[in-house]
């Protein structure tokens, strides 16, 4: 072998070896490029991560525990119904003059429900919080049937108007399973995963026991004993505007939480206070 022939193959000896040297730090720049696109994703810098999702959560179903009461309108508005003996459902009876108000805050409660249950059930991480995420979203669309089929009359009102009509009883009926499911399921994933949500943890088997009694106590018309039955059902819709509520706090609180584990040490550090 001449003496230029030995000295090509040097050089492209060493030419493959640069090579080799240089694509691990090509390799190392990938895997950091996809470790940073993480962190950004964890700090609420992209879309879809968990943060941002409770956050608008939090917002939403703080929102829809406002609204889930809007019956309180009935006491400075001329319905005509009597909130003792009435079914705040007769507010948007089909024959009444302010169903497209009622109705439509309805609506409107609903559609954040199911919005903000369908954002925290995308960071819910075990069986039993989205289960009960899931069931909440139910409920939103429950509620929203019962708006689309509404009482043909108010009972109250009416002498001859019945009580029972049969898809909008079935509708309101899931709801309250859907709902009651949200509650039990919930809880129990306060209980059983972590982080532990411990305003549900405390809370909301409470506002259940509550809850659920006062629903019973609603069914009176439907088997031909009306009367009172307005005062405990209104009592359990504040109680479902508080469970809105729990679940508001808890999902800003779950924020917190991803941006704070999302955060930089040297963040960290800088937003500790000093002593």
């Amino acid at each position: 072998m001449s003496g230029q022939e030995r000295n090509a193959n040097r050089q492209g000896v060493r030419a493959r070896g640069d090579d080799r040297a240089v694509r691990p730090r090509r390799a190392g720049g990938a895997a950091q490029r996809q470790a940073g696109g993480a962190a950004q994703r964890e700090a609420g810098r992209l879309p879809g991560d968990p943060g941002r999702r409770d956050a608008w959560a939090a917002r939403l179903l703080a929102v829809a525990a406002v609204l889930y009461n809007g019956w309180l309108l009935e006491f400075v508005l001329p319905t005509g119904l009597d909130p003792r003996h009435s079914y705040v459902s007769e507010l948007y009876a089909a024959d009444q003059p302010l169903r497209g108000l009622f109705g439509g805050i309805e609506c409107v409660c609903a559609a954040l429900v199911v919005l903000g249950a369908l954002l925290a059930y995308g960071p819910a991480a075990g069986r039993w919080s989205r289960a009960g995420w899931a069931a909440l979203a139910g409920l939103g669309l429950s509620s929203l049937a019962d708006v689309a089929l509404p009482m043909r009359c108010a009972p109250s009102l009416e002498p001859g108007c019945e009580a029972v009509h049969p898809w909008h009883t079935a509708t309101s009926a899931l709801a309250h399973f859907f709902l009651f499911a949200s509650m039990a399921l919930l809880s129990r994933a306060a209980v059983t995963e972590r982080p532990h949500r411990q305003l549900i943890r405390r809370w909301g088997p409470r506002v259940l026991a509550l809850a659920l009694p006062a629903a019973v106590c609603t069914v009176g018309p439907l088997f031909g004993r009306p009367g009172w039955h307005g005062v405990p059902q209104r009592i359990h819709l504040v109680l479902v505007g508080v469970w809105f509520a729990l679940l508001a706090a808890e999902s800003l609180r779950s924020a917190a939480r991803a941006r704070t584990s999302a955060a930089p040490p040297a963040e960290i550090r800088a937003a500790a206070p000093t002593s």
